[in-house]
């Protein structure tokens, strides 16, 4: 008998430890059979393989905790196609290129864009995330057009050469995660958006627009400590602030030089006859930070590791820079070597693990049925790590295998980083210019170590970064002299 409880009370207290041990015992298999019925009774073939966890939470605290290992270990166990239950939803993994293109190229019929709930409540619904047909089609041109890009080029550089000179006058060692995302957030705040912030000011809006990111694939529970709503309050401190600034800019007159994509996104609606509410521009300036932010600083952190790890790539890239006056894409474009360590750096830690879409209709994909309304997450990091075209030599850093004589890059849904298809990542080229231009720079000014014993592991929720106390370097100038020969 319990102590304290009276002999009557006995027999209830053991009645309802046996009644809550039952139902623990229960809800795992009905919560599994609640999702098993919910397949499409008018498709003969069965469901993926995988579990569903737990009764609302799914598998979601396993998949953040474990990171790719709880994509590995199941795709291991399931297979290239099996289902879990992540942040709120059901949702099928896919693996693999065929399965890959019959995503990517069913935009709009088999399956469409979809991000977690959570992202879409925070980022708002006038982004790109959440336009469709000719309204995405345009905001994509004119964002990240090349004319767009080669007039942001210049300025890129002077960012990079800036914050790279900083670096290498720090005393101490840099947490380089952490200096990346200053680095590209100042690119985002000053090119993309022509912000104009005090260092104190910069720093703060830096430090607020972290937060939200970081909250962005969290549960959609929108109750006090929550992931979401951190989110939200930090959101609502940046639209606070865009507001002032977006003012400020609709009353002043930007040369041609000094535009920037909010600009280009201004003036080409007043082209087409629309004028943008200030909850538009707001949410779209948000979302043109967040496109040259958070997966570039991410990147930005794998080349400079990568890099390190592999010093002769740096030799290389030395030798092939023969000029340094790289103010447009097309210049950028005849360094084929460079080209290929960017790409071999984004296969081997694409920023991001993959893409999420919403089944249109139900479809079959390897052999299972994918039914309709349910989720679809494609990973990027699993194809790219199980492609047979880049198991030789395998997992090696070969910035080599994107030559123009090798076969290996052939396989266009083998090595998707970007994503594919009319959804691919809006600031890929964007992106691809920055990680250049840091390279050359990196290459040209500065030599780097590790400042820790070991290198930190690397964690890939919500997108990869060093593990810890992250990667920490020493960087130091070269001597002008270093790189004369080029």
């Amino acid at each position: 008998m319990p102590a304290g409880l009276p002999w009557p009370a006995a027999p209830l207290a053991l009645a309802l430890l046996l009644a809550l041990a039952l139902l623990l015992a229960l809800c795992r298999p009905l919560w599994a059979l609640r999702w098993s019925l919910s397949r499409d009774h008018g498709c003969a073939l069965p469901l993926p393989r995988g579990s569903m966890g737990w009764p609302f939470f799914g598998e979601t605290l396993h998949w953040l905790l474990q990171g790719s290992r709880f994509h590995s270990s199941r795709r291991e166990r399931y297979g290239n196609v099996f289902k879990t239950h992540l942040l709120g939803r059901p949702v099928v993994r896919v693996t693999g290129a065929e399965n890959i293109r019959k995503i990517l190229l069913g935009e709009h019929t088999l399956v469409s864009a979809q991000w977690p709930r959570s992202t879409q409540i925070i980022l708002g619904s006038h982004t790109l995330l959440s336009s469709i047909g000719d309204l995405h089609q345009q905001h994509r041109k004119v964002m990240f057009s090349r004319a767009a890009l080669e007039s942001y080029l210049p300025r890129i550089q002077k960012v990079v050469s800036w914050e790279l000179r900083g670096w290498c006058m720090e005393p101490g060692s840099i947490a380089v995660y952490s200096s990346a995302k200053t680095l590209t957030f100042r690119i985002a705040a000053q090119i993309l958006l022509g912000l104009r912030l005090e260092e104190k000011k910069f720093k703060e809006l830096a430090k607020t627009f972290d937060q939200m990111v970081e909250n962005l694939f969290s549960l959609p529970l929108n109750i006090p400590f929550s992931g979401l709503r951190k989110g939200i309050k930090a959101r609502d401190m940046l639209h606070k602030y865009m507001e002032g600034a977006i003012q400020e800019k609709l009353q002043r007159n930007n040369s041609e030089d000094d535009s920037d994509a909010l600009d280009f996104i201004i003036n080409s609606a007043k082209e087409h006859g629309k004028e943008f509410t200030m909850q538009e521009l707001k949410e779209s300036a948000i979302e043109l930070i967040f496109a040259a932010f958070f997966t570039t600083a991410s990147a930005s952190t794998s080349l400079i590791l990568l890099l390190l790890q592999h010093p002769w790539a740096i030799e290389k890239i030395r030798q092939e820079l023969v000029s340094h006056e790289l103010h447009r894409l097309e210049k950028l474009g005849r360094l084929r070597y460079l080209d290929g360590v960017i790409k071999e750096v984004l296969r081997l830690l694409p920023p991001v693990s993959g893409g999420y879409r919403t089944a249109l209709q139900t479809f079959e994909l390897d052999g299972c049925q994918i039914p309709k309304g349910w989720s679809v997450m494609y990973s990027i990091r699993d194809t790219h790590e199980t492609a047979a075209v880049y198991q030789s030599p395998l997992s090696s850093f070969d910035p080599e295998r994107f030559g123009a004589a090798r076969l290996e890059a052939a396989g266009r849904f083998h090595y998707v980083p970007f994503g594919g298809g009319a959804r691919s990542c809006i600031g890929q080229e964007l992106a691809r210019a920055i990680l250049k231009l840091l390279a050359i720079e990196l290459v040209s000014t500065a030599r780097w170590e590790l400042a820790t014993p070991g290198y930190p592991a690397m964690r890939t929720v919500p997108i990869v970064h060093p593990a810890g106390d992250g990667l920490h370097l020493h960087f130091w100038p070269l001597q002008p002299a270093c790189c004369s020969e080029d």
